[in-house]
């Protein structure tokens, strides 16, 4: 799942960045709000972690501005400011959660997923199709009970297609949620990860539409 993380302080933006995508998220990373603002009207992304205090554009505009567009992407208010009266201005402009700093990153990875999962309309936390079974906060994948080693990728691929089985994704769409903007993917490393993935599950877990993209059957 790709995130938009907006915090303007170096080290915290960068601390944020590894532990979430050792938490197996996709993160594209900027730092201040009207560059936040113009990147959300034009990339896909399924989650925002949003500062307040932020240059530029200040985190509740660029919220406002969100919500003013129709986009009903979930937003995750992350900031210094402790106060009720903040809380509630952030809830009110369209927020779906408000966290204080400092926060454990654990938490923090506990209400992404959350938010997703209602985002997704989704009741458990674990996602079963078939035989397989994937546990997004333990980052454990089953099948037929047996457990099932995968690299990131390969997880967050299988993740991906999980969440919408019986929906065919583009390569397009494929690579949008996979790769931000710092990890450009090789020509052929969606293939790679496709082949890898059928050889762990079996050959016909993720079908191939050509010229359209890959589905996982229901």
């Amino acid at each position: 799942m790709r995130i938009l993380l907006v915090e303007d302080d170096p080290q915290l933006g960068d601390g944020l960045c590894v532990g979430l995508r050792q938490s197996g998220f996709t993160v594209d990373w900027l730092t201040d709000g009207h560059s936040a603002d113009l990147a959300l009207q034009t990339e896909p992304f399924d989650l925002v972690v949003l500062d307040l205090g932020l240059p530029r554009l200040d985190g509740i505009q660029v919220l406002t501005r969100v919500r003013a567009r129709g986009n009903s992407l979930p937003v995750l208010i992350l900031t210094a400011r402790d106060s009720t009266g903040d809380t509630i201005l952030g809830l009110d402009s369209g927020a779906d959660d408000y966290l204080v700093k400092p926060v454990h990153l654990d938490e923090l990875s506990a209400r992404i997923r959350a938010l997703l999962r209602r985002s997704a309309g989704r009741i458990s936390p674990i996602l079963e199709v078939g035989g397989l079974r994937l546990d997004p906060a333990a980052q454990q994948v089953t099948s037929h009970g047996q457990a099932i080693e995968l690299q990131a990728k390969e997880f967050a691929l299988l993740q991906l297609l999980m969440e919408n089985a019986g929906r065919v994704l583009t390569r397009s769409q494929i690579e949008q949620a996979l790769y931000g903007w710092s990890d450009e993917p090789d020509s052929n490393a969606l293939e790679v990860h496709i082949h890898h993935l059928r050889k762990k599950l079996g050959r016909d877990t993720i079908r191939t539409l050509r010229g359209v993209g890959y589905t996982l059957p229901k």
